[in-house]
């Protein structure tokens, strides 16, 4: 199976809804699926960073894996997060996590443990090496710590069985141009800077994984789709009108805005986990206006 081919496009790291007292709200979720797919988006992450995946228990966890395969129901292909700092605890979840149903495992590089590239190399070999289904690393550098240099991607594509690809989310372009320039032919790139793709597209990017596309999932996936088929013109007019939603998504922190969006849209209360806060209430404001518009 080609992991270019078969997420090709959107995908969307869907966020975790909770109802006021802190629980998840599987029928927000449900929602939110639905709605996703219903407009277009290719593929689902579930168990993403802006599902705040650092404050749900592996138990939860296990829960909105089988849920979102249930409810998803085959009609879209479904990405599996399993990240962190503890290589060994992550091989133990991977053995553990229900990852029968899924495509691919997103796991983000180390965090706050800042490790050498050759510490980054050796935790996704052991990874891949544990891994039921092919790795997509996930280079997010403004969570990390730590950048996941070009090289780095690049050894692990040509020299490690099982993985499959990489999420980009360095806000880097000459980087992107790097990796797209010496991948293997198998090996998916796709952006995780939805204020860049537009312009990734066009360097040969197979896609995104994306925040923005949770609350604007019909506009976004076309842009994607407009971009992948060279048709700039059409993809500049989608994406002009999101430039300043990506600004407001992000202007604090991820999932409080992408969150905001979501609740004055009416598809999820806006509540989060701390230390995660909702946005402050000017934000909020701008976000409202910028939905009204």
């Amino acid at each position: 199976m080609s992991l270019r081919r078969t997420l090709r496009g959107t995908g969307v790291a869907i966020v975790t809804p909770f109802t006021g007292n802190g629980d998840i709200d599987f029928n927000a979720l449900e929602r939110l699926i639905n709605h996703q797919i219903n407009n277009g988006v290719e593929y689902l992450v579930a168990l993403g960073t802006t599902g705040e995946t650092p404050t749900l228990s592996k138990e939860e966890k296990i829960d909105i894996i089988n849920f979102v395969y249930d409810k998803v129901a085959g009609r879209v292909p479904v990405i599996v997060g399993v990240g962190g700092n503890n290589t060994h605890e992550l091989v133990k979840d991977l053995e553990k996590f229900p990852l029968e149903k899924a495509v691919a495992v997103l796991s983000a590089s180390p965090y706050y443990n800042k490790p050498s590239q050759e510490g980054i190399f050796k935790h996704y070999e052991v990874l891949a090496a544990s891994s039921p289904k092919p790795i997509i690393l996930y280079n997010v550098p403004g969570r990390t710590g730590r950048n996941m240099e070009a090289s780095t991607t690049l050894r692990l594509a040509h020299e490690v069985p099982n993985i499959g690809g990489i999420k980009e989310a360095a806000n880097n372009m000459v980087q992107c141009m790097h990796i797209l320039r010496d991948r293997p032919e198998h090996f998916l790139v796709v952006s995780g800077d939805d204020d860049l793709v537009m312009p990734q597209l066009a360097c040969g990017m197979d896609g995104v994984i994306s925040v923005a596309a949770n609350c604007f999932p019909r506009q976004f996936s076309d842009m994607i789709r407009a971009g992948l088929a060279h048709d700039f013109v059409t993809a500049k007019k989608l994406n002009d009108p999101l430039l300043e939603a990506y600004h407001l998504l992000f202007a604090e922190n991820n999932p409080a805005g992408v969150k905001a969006f979501l609740a004055i849209q009416g598809m999820i209360g806006n509540h989060l986990r701390l230390p995660m806060v909702p946005l402050s209430e000017g934000l909020y404001q701008k976000v409202k206006v910028y939905l009204n518009a």
